[in-house]
C-alpha cells in the first residue's frame, strides 16, 4: 500500500506542478484521495512525516543568524505583524466557533506565518533570493518560525526531565559540532552528519530528556549556523528533506475528507489572504520602505504556512483541537498557495499596473538600504570584489595612478558581502556595498559618467542579470565579463556583453607564458664577466 501512497503523490505532485502550483499542494490531495479510498496513515508513514519535520527545523537553524534578525524592518515588521494580524482572527474564530478565548488567538497566531517553501522557491525562481525584498521576506519567515516555536511549547510540550539540565551546556559543543562538520567532507558523509544531529541528537536525544524533539533539531542547526559550509549542508539536505516533508502532507491529508463546512471555512480564510497582504504592506512602509519593496515582500508572504499544520498537528495531538481543524487548515494551506503561486509568478506586472497608487503612501525619508546609489566621478565599475576583481581594481588603479590629464580612469568596485567591502574600505579602495542581483539596486543606481563594466562575480546568473539589467537601464558603455565555460560567454554575450574571458584559459596562458619565459632564461647563456 506504502507503493500507492507514493505512485498517487507523485501523479498529484506532477500535475499541479503543470498546472504552475507547488506540487505539495497535490501531496495534500492526495493525502485527502486515499482517506476517501479507505487508506489511514501508518507508523512507517509516521516516522517518515516526523523525520521531515526534524529536517525542516535543522534546515531553518542553519539559516538562523542573528545579524539578518536584529534589523528593526525584519523583526520589527514580522513582529508587529503578527502582533496585528492575530487580534483580528482570533477574534473571528472566536465568534465564529466555539473555541476559548485563549486557543482562538493561539490558532490566529498560526494563521499569521506565511508559507516558507512557497517563498523562497517563488524568490528563488525569479533569482529574487538576493535582492532587498527577498533577503527581507526570508528574515522575516524565520522571525515567524521562531513564533511558531514558542507556540508549541504553548501548547503543551513534554514534561522535562532533570537531564533536561543537560540542554544549557548545548552551546558549549559549539567548536566540536562545526569542527565535525569539517571533517565530514563533501559528499554522503556530510548529509549523514546532517541526518545524525538532527534526527539523532536534536530529535531522539532531546526526547529522552522530556524537551521537544523540534526544538531539538532547531537548536542544532543553530550551533552550526554562520559556518563556511553551512549553506553547503542544507543544499545537500535539501532533496532528502523535500522527499521526507511529503509524508507529512499525506499524513495530513489522511486524517479527513473535508466536508461542506470544512470547505465553507477554508474559502473564507482564503479570502482574507489580501487584508494579511494589506497589513504588512503598510507596516513596512512605516519602515520607510520603498512601496515597491513593500508590495514584492508583502505578496511573497501572502499565504498560509506549512508551519501552522505543524504546530495545529501538534494541538491536536494534545488533545486541545478536534482532527478536523487539522483538515481545516490543510485545505486552507492548499487554497492559499493556489492563489499566491500565480500572484508571485507576475509579482513586478502587478506592481507596475499598481505603483501610481501605491507610492502615494510612501514616506518621504528612505530607508538606508534604499538610498540612491551615486558613484560619483567613477569610469569603470567592477562588481564582485573577490580575488579577480580586486586583481583587476589594483591593476587599474596602479594604471590610474601613472596615467595622467584627460587618460584617467576613476575606478570603484561594488559586492553583496558586507564583510569584504568594509575589508576593501580599510585597505584603501573605495567599494560600495550593494547586491548586482536586487533589481531595486539598478533602479538606485546612477550611471551618468560611467564608461565601462567589468563583471567579476562568481555566480554565472548574478553576471547575466547585470548584464541584462545594465542594458534595460541604458546603459551603453562596454561591458567585460569574467566566465568559466563556453555556454556562459554565449549566454553573457546575447544578454550585451562586448567581451568575455575564459577564466581558466587565461590562467593558463598567463601560467604558460611565465614558464616559457623561465625556461628561456635558463637556455639562454650567462653574460661573460668582464676582464679585470
Amino acid at each position: 500500500m506504502d507503493a500507492l501512497w507514493l505512485a498517487l503523490a507523485f501523479l498529484l505532485g506532477l500535475l499541479v506542478r503543470h498546472l504552475g502550483l507547488p506540487a505539495l499542494v497535490g501531496y495534500l490531495v492526495a493525502g485527502f484521495v486515499l482517506n476517501a479510498l479507505g487508506q489511514r496513515s501508518s507508523e512507517l508513514l509516521d516516522h517518515i512525516a516526523h523525520a521531515g519535520v526534524l529536517l525542516l527545523l535543522f534546515s531553518v537553524g542553519l539559516k538562523l543568524r542573528l545579524k539578518s534578525l536584529i534589523r528593526p524592518d525584519v523583526w520589527g515588521g514580522g513582529g508587529l505583524h503578527l502582533l496585528a494580524i492575530t487580534p483580528l482572527l482570533g477574534a473571528g474564530l472566536w465568534a465564529g466557533t466555539a473555541l476559548p478565548l485563549g486557543l482562538a488567538l493561539l490558532l490566529a497566531a498560526t494563521l499569521g506565518f506565511s508559507s516558507t517553501v512557497l517563498a523562497a522557491k517563488a524568490l528563488e525562481e525569479k533569482a529574487e533570493l538576493r535582492a532587498f525584498h527577498g533577503r527581507l521576506a526570508i528574515g522575516i519567515l524565520i522571525i515567524q518560525d521562531l513564533v511558531a516555536l514558542a507556540l508549541m511549547a504553548l501548547a503543551g510540550a513534554a514534561t522535562p526531565t532533570p537531564w533536561a539540565l543537560l540542554a544549557l551546556g548545548l552551546p558549549l559543543l559549539q567548536p566540536v559540532v562545526r569542527k565535525v562538520l569539517d571533517w565530514s567532507g563533501h559528499d554522503e558523509l556530510q548529509v549523514l552528519y546532517g541526518l545524525a544531529l538532527a534526527l539523532v541528537v536534536g530529535g531522539l536525544g532531546f526526547e529522552r530528556i522530556g524537551l521537544s524533539s523540534e526544538l531539538g533539531a532547531l537548536l542544532l542547526g543553530v550551533l552550526l549556523a554562520g559556518h563556511p559550509r553551512a549553506m553547503e549542508l542544507s543544499r545537500s539536505l535539501w532533496s532528502l528533506k523535500e522527499v521526507l516533508l511529503v509524508g507529512f502532507f499525506l499524513q495530513i491529508g489522511l486524517l479527513g475528507w473535508p466536508n461542506p463546512a470544512i470547505v465553507g471555512g477554508a474559502v473564507l480564510l482564503t479570502l482574507l489572504l489580501p487584508l494579511k497582504a494589506m497589513l504588512l504592506f503598510f507596516i513596512l512602509i512605516g519602515f520607510r520602505l520603498r512601496a515597491r519593496t513593500a508590495f514584492l515582500t508583502a505578496l511573497a508572504l501572502a499565504s498560509y504556512s506549512e508551519f501552522a499544520l505543524i504546530v495545529v498537528k501538534f494541538m491536536v495531538g494534545n488533545g486541545q483541537l478536534g482532527a478536523d481543524w487539522l483538515v481545516l487548515l490543510a485545505l486552507t494551506v492548499a487554497l492559499s498557495f493556489v492563489v499566491a503561486a500565480p500572484l508571485n509568478r507576475f509579482a513586478h506586472d502587478l506592481y507596475e499596473r499598481l505603483e501610481a497608487r501605491l507610492v502615494r503612501f510612501e514616506r518621504s525619508e528612505r530607508h538606508p538600504d534604499e538610498q540612491p546609489v551615486s558613484l560619483g566621478k567613477t569610469q569603470i565599475l567592477i562588481l564582485g570584489m573577490g580575488h579577480a576583481g580586486t586583481a583587476a581594481y589594483d591593476f587599474l588603479k596602479k594604471r590610474q595612478s601613472v596615467a595622467g590629464g584627460q587618460k584617467v580612469r576613476l575606478v570603484s568596485g561594488i559586492d553583496s558581502d558586507l564583510v569584504k567591502v568594509e575589508r576593501h574600505i580599510h585597505e584603501g579602495r573605495r567599494v560600495v556595498y550593494a547586491d548586482a542581483e536586487d533589481p531595486g539596486f539598478w533602479h538606485r543606481l546612477h550611471l551618468e559618467g560611467l564608461k565601462a563594466v567589468i563583471l567579476a562575480m562568481p555566480d554565472r546568473e548574478a553576471k547575466r542579470i547585470a548584464t541584462e539589467q545594465l542594458r534595460r537601464h541604458g546603459f551603453k558603455g562596454l561591458i567585460g565579463a569574467i566566465s568559466s565555460y563556453p555556454e556562459e560567454e554565449k549566454a553573457l554575450k546575447a544578454a550585451g556583453a562586448d567581451m568575455t574571458f575564459l577564466a581558466f584559459n587565461e590562467v593558463g596562458v598567463g601560467l604558460a607564458e611565465h614558464v616559457w619565459e623561465a625556461l628561456e632564461k635558463r637556455a639562454s647563456p650567462p653574460a661573460e664577466s668582464p676582464p679585470v
